[in-house]
């Protein structure tokens, strides 16, 4: 609340300001990228949300560096082709630095944008691996684990407690879901285990019924899908219609509340990776109780990641004492960060350290931890 900055002897003026629509001058500003329309907005607007409470509370106890917190909220709609446009807009607007984006495809065509700019962007669920593996962005950072650490534990969750011999491995062509997918192939081919189907679908299909039908055919032990949640609630029910008992096992772009309502009772049963679960961590439970109390229900996907990265960004203009791109990511990788998920910081490559998944069930129309 930049009100308290001037002096009260002039409120019309600061009314006057504020209704007009101008913008403080001297703020740390906050771009937030994602997909806040379209089918995928589940996963975005929950970010925003987590911006906002995070903000709310940083401003009220005196900002960062002693200055109030702006957000610049932009929309990709979880489109490449529309991401550059989003981060442009973003840094002619003056973003210190960005939380976003929010789908693996988005965030890479977005990042070229933010390093010639020199600026810090982290992501709460872009988990393809090269997004950090391949070194070609320091300056990109997120806090969730990496496709690699999920598709290693599907393929372990699969053989070992599934006991598959042999497995059909679909995907949506997508830089996230096809990543994940060729992951997990590379993993069953070294467990021993037979790849009988690996193919990409075409998004936005109105029927999967031949795909669906082909991957029947081939009678494997276990659908694995690399994609998000409205292809896989579309073949999922179409495979239980079709009386198909497979175990269906997804990403994280598949655990959300989203992939439940639309499939209905053809989600039971379904496994999904995701975050492991935080709900006894005191940050986590009262931020839960944050996004209630302000919204009325219950967070959504890949809120607790963006609550720690809204944390770990502007804690990191604190600490590096500026807005300087390497002072900040300097700040990253040295100094830890309370957040829901505990104290982070993060490893050279920009994956925060003791972030990891889970394995989750559709249990009574819930994603449930699976022991």
């Amino acid at each position: 609340m930049r009100i308290f900055l001037f002096s009260l002897l002039f409120p019309a003026c600061v009314f006057l300001m504020f209704s007009c629509g101008e913008k403080p001058a001297d703020t740390i500003k906050l771009g937030v990228a994602g997909a806040h329309s379209g089918d995928l907005a589940s996963y975005g607007i929950p970010s925003v949300r987590a911006a906002q409470l995070v903000v709310k509370k940083i401003n009220a106890a005196g900002g960062v560096l002693g200055k109030q917190v702006e957000l610049l909220i932009e929309d990709d709609a979880c489109k490449p082709e529309i991401a550059g446009n989003t981060a442009t807009k973003l840094i002619s607007d003056g973003a210190d630095v960005v939380l976003g984006h929010i789908c693996s495809g988005a965030t890479k065509a977005a990042l070229g944008f933010y390093k010639d700019a020199g600026m810090v962007c982290m992501s709460p669920s872009a988990t393809n691996p090269d997004l950090t593996f391949s070194g070609e962005y320091p300056n990109f950072f997120r806090t969730i684990a990496n496709d690699a650490a999920q598709a290693r534990l599907q393929v372990d969750f699969a053989v070992n407690v599934l006991k598959v011999k042999k497995v059909a491995i679909l995907h949506d062509k997508g830089d996230y879901g096809k990543g994940a997918a060729e992951l997990a192939r590379g993993y069953f081919e070294d467990a021993g285990v037979q790849v009988i189907l690996f193919e990409g679908i075409t998004t936005g299909t109105v029927d999967y019924s031949a795909i669906v039908i082909k991957v029947n055919s081939l009678n494997p032990d276990a659908v694995i899908w690399g994609g998000y949640h409205p292809e896989a609630s579309k073949i999922v029910t179409l495979m239980r219609k079709k009386n198909m008992d497979t175990p269906f096992i997804g990403p994280d772009g598949v655990k959300d509340a989203t992939f439940i309502s639309v499939a209905g009772e053809y989600a039971e049963g379904v496994y999904a990776t995701g975050p492991v679960d935080i709900s006894t961590n005191p940050m986590a439970i009262l931020a839960g109780k944050e996004y209630q109390d302000a919204f009325g229900e219950e967070p959504g996907a890949f809120f607790d990641q963006a609550y720690a990265a809204t944390l770990c960004l502007l804690n990191a203009i604190e600490k590096a004492g500026s807005t300087d791109y390497s002072a900040i990511v300097k700040s990253l990788h040295t100094h830890l960060t309370d957040t829901p998920f505990g104290k982070i910081k993060f490893d050279e490559k920009g994956d925060a350290i003791g972030v990891e998944f889970a394995v989750y069930k559709v249990e009574n129309g819930v994603f449930t931890e699976h022991k």
